[in-house]
């Protein structure tokens, strides 16, 4: 963005000493490196400080890279997972793979057994039995493998019971099939019937807000459901992303807040027919308490949001992310409604869905609102005579309850004597 106005800029102070009269198009150059190496420091510095790298990205994916991972076998070891993990076309290209080597493998026996027994050189031989019958190279091999393990069964070439080794490959390749149809059918059953597609129909606001609500300063986001299956059990969770300093001098790196999006008092539960603005009140627990409207452009931060709930059709579990950083986080607005009343019915309208509207929000902190509203309850000026006469009649109070205690004593005293006169 620095580059983009400087070289306007350049271009700006050229054009003005051309001919006004001259229709001249003017296209944006693209910097040669040097050029970009030449500008000055401090605005690489400052276009540098502005820009604030996601964590997590709008769409919810994590922008995590993990690197120098020594420990590969633990992938091994969980091979289902991994197989569900990778992308499709990898995914297809090891499930045709899988399927292509068993059969080239099996045929590559069944033809060896047929070579060893002699079959091939009895081949239209009527008083000889082969183990396998109308087997009369590789390619039919092959095919026979296939016709096994898939159960096919056309007829053509059957084993004989003349064969205890094509009986035992039989039964060994039925079994070895049967395991990897179960294990590839259900990764890619797994993998079609993934989550992850479920929550791309939930659908978060693209900016978030700061403004009063109920007289306190709160912050906003929201969420939609765009099917009519809904999500069971849903509920709403938020994570403050900043780093941070200890007090011991440590430096932590992606620190992660929580913050309280309703979950003492239960409305982080959502019941998400319709959309939802999800509130969090800025008090003295909040990581916003100190942050007014001046100051958060200057924060590095970002807000994930995290929904998670059960799938109505198929009982799995689905989570939907997204993020908010400071530039996206509007202040002084609120959400546009969404929702009106029809003829029996609510409607949704979700073309307004991420619209919203400037309010009238102060533009101090909650800390610096909850500090002007305490000192509203107290009197505004306090005299030096004010002060001298509450001070005199706080004294006269003290005397006067002495006093008090005093003559309580003396009557007390006076009834002991009496008692020990009688």
């Amino acid at each position: 963005v620095c580059l983009f106005l400087m070289a306007a800029n350049v271009l700006e102070e050229d054009s003005m000493e051309q001919d006004i009269e001259s229709p001249v198009t003017i296209h944006q150059p693209k910097l040669p490196k040097q050029a970009r190496e030449d500008l000055p420091k401090n605005i690489n510095k400052e276009c540098a400080k502005r820009k604030i790298q996601r964590y997590v990205r709008k769409d919810g994916k994590c922008n995590v890279h993990h690197g120098n991972v020594r420990e590969t076998y633990r992938y091994l070891t969980d091979i289902f997972t991994t197989l569900v993990d990778l992308k499709w076309r990898f995914n297809l290209l090891i499930f045709v793979m899988v399927y292509t080597v068993t059969w080239l493998f099996f045929g590559m026996i069944w033809w060896l057994i047929a070579y060893l027994r002699g079959d091939m050189d009895h081949i239209g031989d009527s008083t000889w039995t082969p183990c396998v019958s109308n087997l009369n190279g590789f390619v039919s091999a092959f095919l026979f493998s296939i016709e096994t393990e898939t159960t096919i069964g056309y007829g053509y070439r059957v084993i004989t019971d003349k064969c205890p080794e094509g009986i035992i490959l039989l039964l060994v390749q039925s079994v070895l099939g049967s395991i990897v149809n179960a294990f590839m059918v259900g990764c890619m059953f797994v993998k079609i019937s993934q989550p992850k597609k479920r929550a791309e129909t939930l659908v978060f606001s693209t900016n978030a807000v700061i403004s009063m609500r109920d007289g306190k300063l709160c912050l906003m986001f929201r969420v939609g459901d765009l099917r009519n299956s809904h999500i069971v059990e849903a509920s709403i969770r938020a994570k403050l992303i900043k780093s941070k300093q200890t007090k011991e001098g440590e430096f932590i790196p992606l620190n992660q807040t929580d913050i309280n999006v309703g979950y003492y008092t239960g409305d982080d539960r959502l019941f998400l027919v319709s959309p939802l603005i999800i509130s969090h009140e800025i008090n003295q627990q909040s990581p916003f308490w100190e942050i007014s409207k001046a100051q958060l452009p200057k924060e590095e931060l970002e807000i994930v949001v995290i929904l998670e709930g059960m799938v109505e059709a198929t009982g799995m579990t689905c989570q939907a992310r997204s993020s908010y950083i400071t530039s996206e986080i509007l202040w002084g607005y609120r959400f546009t409604p969404v929702l009106t009343l029809e003829d029996g019915f609510y409607e949704v309208d979700y073309n307004s869905f991420h619209e919203t509207y400037e309010t009238n929000t102060p533009v101090h902190s909650a800390k610096e609102l909850a500090e002007m509203a305490s000192r509203a309850e107290l009197p505004l000026t306090w005299s030096v005579s004010s002060k001298l006469d509450q001070h005199a009649e706080l004294e006269t109070e003290e005397e006067e309850k002495n006093q008090e205690d005093q003559n309580e004593r003396n009557g007390d005293v006076a009834n002991l004597e009496n008692e020990s006169k009688v």
